[in-house]
Order: C-alpha cells, then structure tokens, then sequence
C-alpha cells in the first residue's frame, strides 16, 4: 500500500511540474499572440517589425516550457512561427512583412489552443492513474479548484492584454493630438513670419519646415515635446536672420 501511494505522490508531482510548464508556455505565447497581433495591425513597416520582434520573442520564451510540457504539436506551430516571424525584418514592403506576420498570427492562435488541449489532457491523465479513491476524489477537488485557478488566471490575462491596448491607444491618441497641435503652432508661426517679411518689402526666402515623420511617434511625449521646441527654436532663428538681412 505503501508503495502504491508513494507512486501515486510522484505521478502527481511530475504530472504538476508537467501543467506548471504548460501555464508558463501558455502566458508566453498569449504574448506572442497578443504582439503579432498588434503587428498585423500596424499602418506602416516601423511598428509592424517591432510588435513582430517583440512576438518573436515570446515565442522563443516559450519553447523551453513547451518541451517540457510535453506538447509536440504546439512546440511545431511555435517553431513554424517563430520561422514566419524572423523573416520579416528582412522584408523591404509592408506586404511583405504583412505577408509573414498574418500567417504567424493564425498559427500563433491555434498553438495557444493546442496547449490548452494539452493540458485537459495532463489533467486527465492524472486522475486516470489514481488508484485509490480518497486520492482520487481529493485530486477531483484539486482539479476544479485548478480548473476556476486557470477560467481567472484567463480573464486576468484577457483583462491585462485589453489594459495594455487601451494604454497603447491613449498613448498614441495623445502623440497624435500634441503633434497637430504643435504643427498647427508651427504652421501658425510661419504664416506670420512670412507676411512680415513680405510686409517689410525683403527680398527672403520662403520660410518652411518639413512635416513630421513616421519614427516621430515611435518617440515618448517627452521626446515629441523636445523636437517640437527644438524647431521653434530654429524658426525663429531663421526668421531673424532673414529679417535681419532685409535691414542691412
């Protein structure tokens, strides 16, 4: 009896380090999911590279844990994956790019399934092996508690990936707003800046800047708020000087 127990203890305790592993693949390629996503939904070639990237990396994260899981198929969807997505930094077009990241995206979703089987499949195995009934009901109870343990950790995960979205698109709402409003300064400046000297009688050059580039909202506000002030600055100057020539 007592060896019967002691094998039972060490199924129980491979078969917990086995769904142990599954969860930890499992956060890893919401990740990647969650990033891949992001790229496919990416308007220009910068950001998709970038939320591709940072999918590629979940997804390497994850291989480890799938191993020892002992999920052959959805260690092959990520490896699939992680192929799709280390092409596209290479790529020289948004297609292209758009290309690799849509086939990465559905794969990625169909690994996240596949582990998911994987694991219902741990947890059956391991009451299969339960030979003696008061073990048996006690890991039945272990399993519902695990099972509302992995419907929470899910919706915490879901909760977290929606907070992110909408942080990422309050973040870039606000890039966009301080940009226009700074161009809408710029524009405001040169307009005047322009009529003065016309005024004035000056033989000058038309004063102008050029508009704003794609890697500016890849920048932090901070960074945003410098550039701008950094250009005013500049055309002022620039104002001056030519002012200043039209009185010589």
């Amino acid at each position: 009896m007592k060896k019967v127990f002691l094998l039972l203890c060490l199924s129980t305790i491979f078969t917990v380090q086995a769904q142990s592993d599954c969860d930890d693949a499992n956060s890893y390629l919401v990740n990647a999911y969650s990033h891949v996503k992001d790229a496919y939904e990416a308007n220009n070639i910068s950001h998709l590279k970038y939320y591709a990237n940072r999918s590629l990396e979940s997804f390497n994260l994850s291989k480890k844990s799938l191993k020892n899981c002992d999920c052959e198929t959805a260690l092959v969807l990520a490896n699939k994956s992680t192929d799709l997505l280390a092409k596209v930094e290479d790529t020289q077009t948004y297609e292209d790019g758009r290309f690799y990241v849509k086939r990465a995206r559905d794969l990625s979703k169909e690994c996240i399934i596949t582990v998911d089987k994987c694991s219902v499949t741990n947890y059956s195995n391991e009451i299969a092996t339960s030979e003696n009934r008061q073990v048996s009901d006690l890991q039945d109870e272990q399993l519902n508690l695990r099972k509302q343990q992995e419907a929470l950790k899910l919706k915490q995960e879901k909760i977290k990936i929606q907070l992110e979205e909408q942080k990422k698109e309050e973040l870039k709402l606000k890039k966009e707003q301080l940009i226009l409003s700074f161009e809408a300064a710029i524009s405001e400046n040169i307009k005047t800046y322009n009529e003065t000297l016309k005024v004035c009688n000056c033989n000058h050059n038309t004063i102008s800047v050029n508009n704003p580039s794609e890697a500016l909202f890849m920048k932090s506000i901070k960074e945003i708020k410098t550039h701008y002030n950094n250009n005013l600055k500049t055309l002022t100057s620039n104002y001056l000087r030519e002012l200043n020539a039209c009185n010589d």
